[in-house]
This record gives C-alpha cells, sequence and structure tokens, in this order.
C-alpha cells in the first residue's frame, strides 16, 4: 500500500510547521511553486520539515516573486526511518547525485563520505547533496531527512565507533557467501552502517583493519562488478529486506 498520495505535491521546508501558520516562500521554491508547478491562490501543497509530520497547506497569497502558504491540518505524524547510516567514498557529479538520491529513498538516517587512499573525488559539495536529498525526499513521499556529514578521512571513522551499530562491509575481496545468510544472524532492528568503497576498491591496509573490527561484517554482493553507486542500492536494499529495516 502506498504511504502517500503520490498525485499530491510536496514541499520540503526549514521551518516549524502547525495548524494556521504562515510560511513565507522565496527564491527558488517560490519559483518552483509559482512558475513549475503553476500553483494559484488557493492551491494545495503538501509540506514537511522532517520534524513535525506531513501538513495540508494552500496558497494563501502571491507577489510577483514570492508567495505566502497557510498551513491547514496535518496530514501525517512524523516517523523516523531505518536506524541505517551510509559511509561512501565520494564520486564524480552525476554518480554521487544518484548514490545520494538512491541512499534517500533507501530511507537512511545519516549520509557520511569517507576519504579513502583510492578515493579520487576528494571535494563534496555538501549543499549539492543536500539538495539532492530534498528532492528525493519531496518525490518518494518520506518524512525523514537524511543528516549529511561533513567528508572525514578513513583512519578518522574507527576510533570512537560506536559498537552497537554493526558495520556491514561491502568487501569486494570476501568469498562468496550467501549474504542474505550472513544478514539474516544479526538481531532484529541492529543499528547498522553501510560502508562502500571507491571504484578501485580499498587500499589492502584499509581491508585489513575494516576486517580486524569485532563489529565488522563483510559481505559479497556476488561476481558481478559494480560500479559504487550500483553497489549502493544493492547493498541497501539487500539490508533492508533481510533486516526488516526498511519495513
Amino acid at each position: 500500500m502506498p504511504i502517500h498520495d503520490h498525485s499530491s505535491q510536496r514541499l520540503f521546508v526549514d521551518a516549524p510547521l502547525s495548524a494556521r501558520v504562515g510560511i513565507a516562500c522565496s527564491g527558488p521554491q517560490a519559483n518552483y511553486l509559482l512558475n513549475v508547478l503553476r500553483l494559484r491562490d488557493g492551491d494545495g501543497v503538501a509540506l514537511f520539515n522532517g520534524r513535525d509530520g506531513e501538513w495540508q497547506a494552500q496558497v494563501a497569497s502571491i507577489r510577483k516573486r514570492d508567495c505566502t502558504l497557510r498551513v491547514i491540518e496535518r496530514l501525517r505524524a512524523q516517523t523516523t526511518g531505518p536506524d541505517v547510516e551510509y559511509l561512501f567514498a565520494p564520486l564524480k557529479h552525476a554518480r554521487l547525485d544518484y548514490m545520494v538520491q538512491k541512499a534517500t529513498e533507501m530511507g537512511v538516517c545519516r549520509l557520511r563520505p569517507i576519504i579513502t587512499r583510492r578515493t579520487i573525488a576528494e571535494r563534496v559539495n555538501l549543499d549539492r547533496m543536500r539538495a539532492n536529498v530534498i528532492e528525493a525526499a519531496e518525490q518518494c513521499g518520506i518524512l525523514h531527512v537524511p543528516e549529511i556529514v561533513a567528508p572525514v578521512k578513513f583512519e578518522s571513522i574507527l576510533p570512537g565507533w560506536d559498537t552497537t551499530r554493526t558495520l556491514v562491509f561491502c568487501d569486494e575481496g570476501a568469498q562468496q557467501e550467501n549474504p542474505v545468510a550472513q544478514l539474516a544472524q544479526l538481531p532484529p532492528l541492529t543499528p547498522l552502517a553501510v560502508l562502500i568503497g571507491p571504484e578501485g576498491g580499498f587500499d589492502p591496509v584499509e581491508r585489513q583493519v575494516l576486517l580486524k573490527q569485532p563489529y565488522t561484517l563483510a559481505i559479497c554482493l556476488g561476481p558481478r562488478i559494480m560500479r559504487a553507486d550500483t553497489a549502493a542500492v544493492a547493498a541497501l536494499a539487500l539490508v533492508n529486506a533481510v533486516t526488516g529495516q526498511g519495513w
């Protein structure tokens, strides 16, 4: 059963939401509402902010380049997504956009860029990531918006790691065991993190460090070589389905 009305227009707003509140929209948001969606006075739009659930609103007034939305009633209470973090070596431009969007659709709670020894694109545009996260959340109907963390080097992620959070490490060098059986052994709703490396794979030293950690679960995604953005979708779909995090 769908989780929301796919025919409704949705807009993320970074403002508190409650009945009878007015939301001022300007710049790109106003342009989207007035020129892309072509909304007019009285037209409806669903609003969410990742904190207060989803609310029905309507266009209350339109000026030349901005408009005001009046919040009417709550449509859905706030829900949380899977307790799954996504750690990844950054990619370039369009492929990073795609990966961020799909990870958002899969319901991850946090996006953490990791700079490995073989990472090619070390600079990450966090504003662009945020825009892609919001666009994906608006389109796929989720209410939570993943947190975006600034990039850090690989060496800094394991010291201080919360050992109650299992790190699912997609290991291109792992023996081809059944990842479904491996994941099924985890306790229900275990906090998880999924780690995807760079296009060239992890450096051998990095791989050995990961394999030595007691909280790491190394899985194989099969015999075929996948691009990193494809591996992200495969791994997150597998984790959600087997562990029940996505339901």
